[in-house]
């Protein structure tokens, strides 16, 4: 159990606000790379990693692209663009690398549950996705990432791949499939908090939970004067630090604007809460052993991806389907209602209207899921499930997510579904806005920030040296490796103990 610590360092060389996963894989590689840097770090609620990071609160899929359509979209010529798939794929075995090495290292204690091994499928119904499907199959067969995937439209095997999804189902549907077998299920809020145990253990660090970090701004020697006020006494203080990192999730889009720097303006952000259906039926839960995706109904956005998934949380197996949308003006689950409107600036309200205007059918599909009863989701599940029984499910509030809306000089804005590094000039701050795939890419992303606002550092042999020890595949790109890939993956999979739901 992570507590508090009563001390602060007076003026830290860095400050990390939020304790989620992001900030841990930040703190982790930056106490690696330079021990003696000192850290405070911020959280406003009493636990790590308690809002996106949280097992229920993301998907958990350890996001590789083996199964979300939505990462290979098809072109207007009908060709497959799989270049986004690659990436993820890559930066997902970056992630299990960096994990490996904490764990070979004795630095961290993960339990068993903490990633385990799960296909990874996609599935689809009709003449049209069914020939996407085959086309995205032969298009991600081009990359040696993407071996051992299997493609099948045989129903008795369907069947064995997956019953659940295929019982009760018309015959006469033309369906298919395809399936990865190393796939993964990862609790991220987990990791994040064995990573801040870490942290904590190591001098010149210092935890903070019930901190709400309440304004910033640039002194004129170049440091951050941050206003910290604890929830609990009340009390309010000023920290100064060289570097700052904005990883509070939902939270980092008004932080991002109080900064201030040049490089955060014109950003926005679109809320959006997220639910799933929980099964309660332990002999429907033993029937599904895979991570199932769709393909997303036709107006709806990319974050609607339909899947059905096994998951392993707090030691128990569960079954959950979704995501069914909803929206609040909060920017986190423990936010304020007030979120989405104090953060709407002079220099971000015409991007926020301009992707408000252009985005009118993310509105309505968001109106018709808020309106949905309990009956109307069942039905959406039956489209996977065909024997559901309403009584076998329950709704499960998943974690709120702030969608990216950039200013564009032509389109006036836009609205973005990945995640988003904006860094001052100089390199001093840098905050992360967006969702997924974020946490299964975290080191990635993090490795990019360092190259960003630490670049004098990163050129150093010594950081280099550090991060080849690591992260072994660093500065070789794995989409161009077959060999080197095949190398990472039999390592990461031994040190992690990857593990089946059978083992």
């Amino acid at each position: 159990m992570i507590k508090s610590d009563k001390s602060t360092i007076k003026d830290p060389d860095v400050i990390l606000i939020g304790a989620g996963i992001m900030s841990a894989t930040l703190g982790t590689l930056l106490k690696e790379l330079q021990p003696d840097l000192t850290i405070a770090v911020f959280e406003r609620l009493e636990v790590a990693a308690a809002e996106s990071s949280d097992a229920w609160n993301n998907a958990g899929t350890g996001h590789s692209a083996f199964c979300e359509l939505n990462y290979t979209p098809e072109r207007p010529d009908g060709s497959i663009d799989t270049s986004k798939a690659i990436k993820i794929a890559e930066s997902f075995e970056v992630s299990k690398q960096f994990w490996a090495y904490l764990i070979a290292k004795n630095l961290i204690k993960i339990p068993e549950d903490f990633i385990r091994s799960i296909p990874h499928m996609s599935f689809v119904w009709g003449d049209d996705n069914v020939d996407f499907l085959t086309k995205r199959y032969k298009a991600l067969m081009q990359s040696h990432l993407f071996q051992g995937m299997q493609y099948s439209e045989d129903w008795d095997q369907l069947e064995r791949w997956m019953p659940l999804i295929m019982e009760g189902r018309n015959k006469s549907e033309k369906v298919a499939a395809t399936r990865m077998d190393i796939g993964t299920d990862v609790n991220f809020g987990e990791l994040t908090r064995c990573m801040f145990d870490h942290l904590q253990s190591m001098d010149g660090v210092t935890l903070h939970f019930g901190h709400e970090v309440r304004n910033m701004r640039k002194e004129s020697d170049g440091r951050w004067r941050v206003k910290i006020k604890d929830l609990e006494s009340g009390e309010k203080r000023k920290i100064h630090a060289k570097f700052v990192f904005i990883g509070a999730g939902g939270g980092s889009l008004p932080l991002l604007l109080k900064s201030g720097i040049r490089e955060g303006k014109g950003f926005g952000g679109f809320p959006v809460s997220g639910q799933w259906l929980k099964c309660t039926n332990p002999e429907v839960i033993e029937k599904h052993q895979a991570k199932v995706y769709g393909k997303a109904s036709v107006g709806s956005p990319p974050m609607s991806v339909p899947h059905l998934d096994t998951r392993i949380i707090n030691g128990r197996r569960e079954l959950l389907f979704g995501p069914y949308a909803g929206f609040s003006t909060k920017f986190l689950k423990k936010g304020s209602l007030l979120d989405l409107p104090r953060s709407i600036k002079l220099n971000n309200l015409r991007p926020m209207l301009a992707a408000g205007i252009k985005n009118i059918p993310l509105t309505r599909y968001l109106i018709n899921q808020v309106s949905q009863s309990q009956e109307d989701r069942v039905e959406s599940l039956k489209a996977y499930v065909p024997n559901a029984d309403m009584k076998d499910w329950e709704l499960e509030v998943a974690g709120q997510r702030v969608q990216v809306i950039k200013n564009d000089p032509v389109k006036g804005g836009v609205l973005e579904f990945g995640t988003e590094v904006v860094s001052a000039a100089d390199g001093s701050l840098a905050a992360l806005l967006g969702a997924s795939p974020g946490a299964s890419t975290a080191v990635s992303i993090m490795i990019s920030l360092l190259n960003r606002c630490f670049k004098d550092k990163m050129n150093t042999a010594a950081w280099q040296e550090k991060l080849k020890q690591m992260i072994p595949s660093h500065g070789q790109p794995l989409g161009d490796n077959a060999e080197l890939v095949n190398e990472v993956r039999e390592y990461t999979s031994e040190v992690l103990g990857l593990k089946s739901l059978q083992d």
